[in-house]
């Protein structure tokens, strides 16, 4: 008799609790995660800091070439300027370019010849996003010095090849070519 009342008890007590309403549960921590958001600001801070002072000293090392700071956040120079044309890649466009990368001691990164002429159909393919932009500046067959920092070369992540961490680069670009992208056969 006494597990028949057990049971029942126990059988009516899981339908009571069963047709409850469900209570919301209330966060055992409030916390917001913003201690570790404004540790990253700052870090990255720092790291922009660095970045633009090695950059700046590149720079001021040889003031005889005139580098002009884009809005973007990155400088560059011309060695080749073409002041006859004022055409510039945009989107719909096929920008066929050579470029070299290093790293801000001057050490060859990639060469030319490793990266291969590129075809880059401007602003439908992923490439780095300082080149992105860079090549939206030139003129076909300048010849272009970029002093990029990490955040608009690989950023944190690297190229998972020879480019590390956060590091600045230099890319001196050569635009070969401008098409528009129907002049272009199929990738």
């Amino acid at each position: 008799m006494k597990k028949m009342l057990l049971t029942i008890a126990l059988a009516t007590g899981a339908v009571l609790t069963g047709c409850s309403q469900q209570q919301a549960r209330k966060p055992v921590s409030r916390t917001s995660g913003s201690a570790f958001i404004n540790e990253s600001v700052e870090r990255n801070r720092k790291l922009i800091a660095y970045e633009e002072a090695q950059i700046d000293s590149i720079i001021k090392s040889n003031p005889a070439i005139k580098y002009i700071a884009s809005d973007k956040g990155y400088w560059y120079h011309y060695e080749i300027e073409n002041k006859q044309d004022s055409i510039t890649p945009k989107r719909g466009d096929v920008a066929f370019f050579n470029y070299e990368v290093k790293d801000l001691k001057g050490n060859v990164i990639y060469s030319e010849v490793e990266l291969r002429p590129q075809v880059y159909y401007v602003d439908k393919q992923n490439i780095m996003m300082g080149l992105r932009s860079g090549i939206k500046l030139m003129n076909e067959g300048e010849k272009v010095t970029f002093l990029f920092p990490s955040n608009m070369g690989y950023g944190y992540h690297g190229d998972n090849n020879k480019i590390g961490t956060n590091e600045p680069l230099i890319c001196t670009v050569t635009l070969n070519d401008i098409k528009h992208e129907t002049e272009v056969e199929e990738r």
